[in-house]
């Protein structure tokens, strides 16, 4: 391939690399840094407005770097003010991403992948083929867009970030990771770790994993069962993930970060929605620290599952509770766009 023709994405550069590729362009080390501040502090996305860089490096610039960034393809509005986006990357592929507003909360729900491999069976994502990991910038311009839209529409910027669209986030980790070093760095958009969660439908290695880098953002596990003949029916994955090794997984995750963990359970009816499955799931919450989110199932097309009655949901809650347990029942959100959780899966050509 000719070199002169090959642009580098200069977003894929650490601030270390974007220093040593200006020197071999005969530029000035120390420009790094005014040119990292443009692009993770400010957000920018076009050279020709980093204004205190010269003409003529702003020029080298653009002949030698592309910033691949991400645009707002199309976006609809729900009843309840969810907005769902549809956002167009670089390559023409397309993902989505979600504004949650509450009266307390701005939530950003961004996708990590497009399309999912794992083939969980009530999920809309899960019925796509996965096409590529999403890249860490990638990631990072979904939470700007979102805020954007947040500060524009509601007058309000975000407080928290789930990593809950489309795509498992543990098989996207280098990305994933990167993208929270520059979401949460002082050198970033400096928001709090604290107000990170990241999503996995169980990924054993890569949850202890997550204890090796000792990560200080939240972690939601989506069980949906805490028995394996019915997990391995929904969510495949567990086949190879079990809930003897994800126990393992979470008690060395814990045991590294002291982080408590959120367990995601959509109770189905007839599936998963007696007390004798909350049982079993009140016997796992044992293994390490943790909260439950009933999460209501939001139906789609693929799949004929259908969510237990409200009396039945809150009866199993309020086992829990008796438990000890800190149990949320959750109301989904934009399910007139199919916004809500396990609806997302892009319908529409580019």
């Amino acid at each position: 391939m000719d070199k002169i023709n090959k642009k580098i994405d200069i977003r894929s550069l650490s601030l270390n690399d974007l220093k040593s590729q200006l020197e071999s362009l005969g530029e000035k080390s120390f420009r790094a840094k005014q040119i990292y501040e443009w692009l993770w502090e400010k957000s920018c996305t076009d050279f020709d407005e980093m204004s205190n860089l010269s003409k003529s490096l702003r020029e080298t610039l653009k002949e030698s770097f592309n910033i691949n960034s991400v645009k707002i393809h199309t976006s609809q509005l729900s009843e309840d003010r969810t907005i769902k986006n549809a956002f167009k990357l670089y390559d023409s592929n397309i993902i989505e991403g979600v504004l949650i507003p509450t009266t307390e909360r701005m939530t950003a729900c961004v996708s990590s992948q497009v399309g999912c491999s794992l083939s969980c069976k009530f999920c809309a994502t899960g019925y796509m083929d996965r096409k590529r990991n999403v890249n860490a910038d990638e990631i990072y311009d979904q939470v700007v867009l979102i805020n954007r839209q947040a500060e524009e529409k509601y007058k309000k910027p975000l407080t928290n970030i789930v990593y809950m669209g489309m795509g498992e986030p543990l098989l996207n980790y280098s990305n994933v990771l990167r993208s929270i070093d520059r979401i949460t760095a002082p050198d970033g958009l400096n928001i709090a770790s604290r107000r990170i969660t990241v999503s996995t439908a169980g990924i054993a290695k890569m949850i202890k994993k997550l204890g090796d880098d000792e990560v200080r953002f939240n972690l939601a596990l989506s069980l949906h069962a805490a028995n394996d003949k019915k997990r391995n029916e929904i969510m495949p994955i567990n086949e190879q993930n079990t809930l003897e090794a994800l126990a393992e997984a979470l008690k060395y995750y814990y045991a590294k970060t002291n982080n408590p963990v959120t367990y995601e359970y959509i109770v189905f009816n007839d599936f998963n929605d007696e007390l004798s499955d909350a049982a079993e799931l009140a016997a796992f919450c044992k293994h390490v620290p943790c909260k439950v989110n009933i999460i209501e199932y939001n139906p789609i097309s693929f799949a004929n599952y259908k969510n237990a009655d409200v009396d039945k949901v809150e009866v199993f809650a309020e086992f829990l509770r008796k438990k000890g347990i800190n149990t949320y029942v959750r109301k989904s959100r934009g399910k007139d766009i199919d916004a809500a959780c396990g609806q997302l899966a892009v319908k529409e050509k580019a």
